[in-house]
């Protein structure tokens, strides 16, 4: 039996650590700790708590000695875009706020005037969202001019947290890659968009790390706390990044969808996709293992159907809204997912209604027919990024590997692939957390290469098959 290492992946609705070995061959999981997330309106912002989200760290570590398991090594993913923001002391500087707070309106515009969107694509290769961290951080020191002589260091969420476990700061490369601020090319960070957006070079550090790097112990004192030491790895830290790896990829051209609260379609490249036609579709290039290129379009994905769940009081299971939307097949309209008007309003049902009636279109009748919808609008959102990916790219694309805790959803599933016309192959469900542990054994050596555990995920491998 292998030695264990353990996975905190965090999401933007929950976190979980899982710790992981390899017996006979096989990737084996425990989940031994479970958590909510989210953000809460802090003054006129929407932020992250993240007092409370290492204290639930700490907490899963602590769960780990109760039950007399030491892992050699843990790592932590999150989602993308995201940062706190340091002084000289190493101290928290003003709020973690979250990429839905509406504070970067008129950011995109004001960076559209010094490096205009087909420039900044050249340079980064990162699909304009009003999220990105390029945007953030020209909203935050407009708002903060103080924050100019007071930052000292900016650390993407994964990191920071990293930081708080080993003293140590430093970004990693796939979660960086996510910000609009790394050269889609060199892997570092680009100067040039720095200083269009007035954001000071030196706040960034040295260039991000490669993902399967060692970064350090634990601290003492969080060692004593917990009741044991490990080293803390660097993994693919956007949650991306990590589930991509875990795809048992068998060959061809087989496009990846990471599906949870954001949903995310692509595929694997050599090098990054600059040209005007893939920024025009919304295409990205984010960073993965290895320093390859991860080719995807960002679709909305189940928030929308987290936000209505939570809004009907979550009477329903998740599983339960997959069959209850059968009852609304019926329904034959659809809405656009992607659009930024679902990004966080204030009520998604409501938002949902207003998209159907200003295109003339008729109200759903019923919750099954709103829940059929959603899933309807969704498989369309990627079965159209699906033929653009492969007109981009000139590949057919044969099949869809799709990972992440929206494997489950059947109805989706057989959703897309009817809208795609290709087979659509669901699971593993743990995707994020078998691509963090990945990245650990071959930090350490139990796995010798990307190309080792991708066939450990294929031998490992049972997916649900749905055919068009």
């Amino acid at each position: 039996m292998g030695a264990y290492a353990l996975a905190i992946d965090l999401g933007a609705s929950s976190g979980r650590h899982i710790l992981g070995h390899i017996e006979n061959g096989k990737i084996v999981l425990t989940e031994i700790y479970r958590f909510s997330n989210s953000f809460t309106r802090h003054g006129s912002h929407l932020c992250w708590d993240v007092e409370q989200l290492y204290a639930e760290i700490i907490t899963g570590l602590c769960k780990c000695k109760a039950l007399g398991v030491q892992p050699t090594t843990l790592a932590i993913d999150t989602w993308g875009v995201d940062y706190v923001l340091v002084d000289q002391d190493g101290n928290r500087i003003g709020d973690a706020v979250a990429y839905r707070d509406n504070r970067t309106c008129g950011m995109p515009e004001m960076l559209d005037a010094v490096m205009p969107p087909e420039i900044l694509y050249v340079h980064t290769g990162i699909a304009r969202q009003p999220y990105n961290t390029v945007y953030q951080l020209m909203a935050a020191f407009t708002e903060n001019p103080e924050y100019r002589s007071a930052v000292k260091h900016l650390l993407f969420m994964p990191c920071y947290l990293h930081y708080l476990l080993t003293g140590v700061m430093r970004n990693e490369y796939t979660i960086a890659s996510t910000s609009g601020l790394i050269n889609a090319k060199t892997k570092d960070w680009d100067g040039a968009v720095l200083a269009a957006a007035g954001i000071p070079p030196e706040l960034m550090g040295p260039a991000p790390a490669m993902p399967g790097t060692v970064l350090a112990p634990l601290r003492a004192a969080v060692a004593a706390e917990v009741g044991f030491s490990c080293d803390v790895v660097l993994p693919a830290c956007h949650d991306t990044g990590s589930a991509y790896m875990a795809v048992p990829y068998t060959g061809g051209n087989a496009a990846f969808l990471s599906s949870g609260t954001w949903s995310l379609l692509g595929m694997e490249l050599e090098e990054p996709v600059l040209t005007r036609t893939a920024l025009t579709a919304g295409f990205t290039n984010e960073g993965g293992f290895g320093g390859n290129i991860r080719f995807l379009r960002n679709i909305m994905g189940l928030w929308i159907l987290q936000s209505l769940r939570h809004e009907g009081g979550d009477r329903y299971s998740y599983a339960e809204l997959s069959q209850l939307a059968l009852q609304g097949a019926a329904y034959p309209e659809t809405f656009d997912p992607a659009e930024e008007r679902f990004l966080a309003p204030d009520h998604m049902t409501a938002e949902i209604h207003a998209a159907l009636s200003q295109a003339g279109k008729p109200l759903p009748p019923d919750e099954p027919a709103l829940l059929f919808c959603i899933f309807h609008s969704l498989a369309n959102c990627y079965a159209q990024a699906v033929k653009a990916l492969g007109k981009i790219t000139g590949l057919s694309i044969s099949t869809l590997h799709i990972v992440g805790g929206g494997c489950q959803n059947q109805t989706l599933n057989q959703l897309t692939a009817k809208a795609a016309g290709i087979p659509v192959l669901a699971g593993p469900v743990e995707g994020t957390a078998m691509g963090n542990l990945l990245a650990q054994w071959i930090a350490t050596g139990e796995i010798a290469s990307q190309v080792q555990a991708r066939q450990l995920m294929q031998s490992g491998a049972s997916p649900e098959i749905y055919l068009p």
